[in-house]
């Protein structure tokens, strides 16, 4: 009998390691990762968050994954971007603005020595890292010939290679662009989504080709469709015409498709039209081919970025690596309500008798338009209100995602992204690093969220030029600058339609002291005692929709 026994405890023991080889099999091993994010894209800009423009790839994305509902940027380009590279808040990165040195350690001119990007963390572990297109938290812009990298260039963060501007600007005539270490120029063939869309493209394939056995990360930063309104002329083709019913038709198309989608709950109100916008009633026959034409642009903008997204994880298929590669999707900010037709750059501004559309031209999306790509959201790009901070995020990942065309309603801000890309890594956030004290992470990891779980309540909170929110759980407080408190119930009320500041002021004071902490702790500066302070936060925003002619 014990002879027998010991037989059936070797048994057991074969059976539990044979079943533990099998889940270890099962068990996805380190991701390739690939992050594309947009430029000025609109919350409901995409097909599958409620638009008309074609976005077959993303769409794709989002049916073979998970789609967001309330995940948040940090308002604007470069605190966004340097909040998705450290995992810290912008003003904790050195990027509470744009890229002035203002003499404050939240306001300086890139990356700080106190935060580490994500291509450094996972470069260390073992990960291939490739960035391409715009950088934007300073390193590279103006650099002269001969002269050493700047300490924020993307091959001094930890990136292996890279190809990509420091900004934005012309999109088919684009300044300043590198490759690696070298200044490139732009041919009389370039437009930067697509020289973008084919850099990604050739880093994966190369990837494959020379770097099979190790992990790779692909950083895919989008200008599109960030001002100008600039696009190639068979993609406009597509939507010219389809907007000439006018920006309020559109917001109540899209905020029907999102009820049916379920962005939104059944009971979320649409916002009022931004009391700045014209009621399109208003606008005359005479200016509507205009405007059409603009919309029409900026969805060619969006729909090429979606073209190009599709090659890029073509290129992902061909090597074998579609299935244990986890694809993220976002925006840097909400839609862009600026106008800048006569900015007193001549490089920057409208050239009269130019199409908008067209090399010569620099015209921008402007109020109205932009209030309908942030359906059903008040405000857009800079603001705190829900249309400035509200992103699409689509995840998906074969290996490790489970759902499949899933939506989730867990809360989750661009902080988030390093430590989750670290907890699936299996790498570990260091106190220090190359003789850098770092510091604490500010995100929590998604995973939990990839796995149908969910995210404790928190603290969120948010400053650029002076427009300020925090949010704990459901509820939301937020200003304009110079602008009182506003406080809304988001479970009831995403869409900020009924300030309740007035009703609950105690909760009111109790955010405004919360806000204030977080502020203290991350290093906000009050936006009057920074140098920047002359600069109007409403300079580029244009407060009234007026007539535009043809020319």
């Amino acid at each position: 009998m014990r002879r027998i026994g010991s037989i059936g405890c070797w048994a057991i023991v074969v059976m539990c390691s044979l079943a533990q080889g099998a889940a270890a099999d099962r068990a996805p091993a380190r991701p390739n990762i690939v992050l594309v994010l947009a430029d000025d894209l609109g919350f409901s800009d995409l097909g599958c968050y409620g638009s008309r423009i074609a976005t077959p790839n993303l769409d794709r994305l989002a049916a073979g994954g998970l789609r967001f509902t309330q995940f948040y940027n940090a308002a604007r380009c470069c605190p966004t971007r340097a909040a998705l590279l450290t995992g810290l808040y912008p003003h904790e990165a050195g990027v509470g603005h744009m890229l002035g040195e203002w003499g404050r350690p939240a306001y300086s001119g890139g990356l700080n020595e106190h935060c580490a990007t994500f291509a450094e963390l996972l470069h260390a572990a073992g990960y291939r890292t490739y960035h391409v297109g715009k950088w934007h938290v300073g390193g590279v812009g103006g650099r002269k010939e001969g002269a050493a990298l700047g300490s924020n260039h993307p091959l001094r963060r930890g990136f292996d290679r890279t190809f990509g501007t420091a900004g934005g600007g012309d999109f088919f005539k684009l300044r300043p662009l590198y490759l690696d270490d070298a200044a490139v120029e732009p041919d009389d063939k370039f437009y930067a989504t697509d020289a973008f869309s084919d850099w990604g493209e050739r880093f994966v394939r190369e990837h494959g080709r020379d770097h099979a056995g190790q992990p790779f990360l692909l950083n895919l930063c989008y200008t599109a469709p960030h001002f100008p309104l600039q696009a190639k002329p068979e993609d406009i083709a597509k939507y010219r015409g389809k907007f000439r019913d006018g920006w309020d038709a559109e917001r109540a198309r899209r905020f029907a498709r999102q009820k049916e989608l379920g962005i939104v709950s059944a009971d979320c109100p649409l916002s009022p039209r931004d009391p700045m916008a014209r009621a399109w009633d208003d606008v005359p026959e005479t200016e509507r081919d205009e405007w059409d034409l603009r919309m029409a642009v900026h969805a060619a903008m969006v729909d090429c970025l979606d073209q190009g997204v599709g090659r890029v994880l073509a290129a992902v298929r061909d090597i074998g690596a579609e299935r244990n590669t986890l694809v993220l999707f976002l925006s840097d900010n909400g839609a862009s309500a600026e106008f800048l037709d006569s900015w007193p750059d001549p490089a920057r501004g409208h050239r009269p008798g130019s199409e908008t559309g067209t090399p010569d031209s620099h015209r921008c999306l402007e109020i109205g338009w932009a209030n309908a790509a942030t359906t059903p959201f008040r405000e857009n790009k800079m603001w705190a209100h829900e249309g400035g901070i509200a992103t699409p995020l689509i995840a998906c990942w074969p290996a490790g995602i489970t759902s499949r065309g899933g939506l989730t309603n867990q809360v989750g801000h661009i902080i988030d992204i390093v430590p989750t890309l670290l907890e699936l890594a299996g790498v570990k956030y260091p106190a220090i690093l190359d003789g850098r004290e770092l510091r604490p992470l500010a995100g929590l990891s998604l995973a939990p969220v990839f796995a149908g779980g969910s995210l404790p309540e928190r603290t969120l909170g948010w400053e650029h030029e002076g427009n300020r929110a925090i949010r704990v759980g459901d509820w939301k407080l937020v200003a304009a600058y110079r602008g009182p408190w506003e406080l809304y119930d988001l479970a009831h009320d995403r869409s900020e339609t009924r300030d309740l500041a007035a009703a609950e002021p105690e909760r009111a004071g109790q955010l405004a002291a919360a806000w204030q902490a977080w502020a203290d702790r991350v290093g906000v500066v009050p936006w009057e005692q920074l140098p920047g302070a002359n600069y109007k936060p409403t300079a580029k925003y244009r407060k009234k929709s007026e007539p535009v002619a043809a020319e």
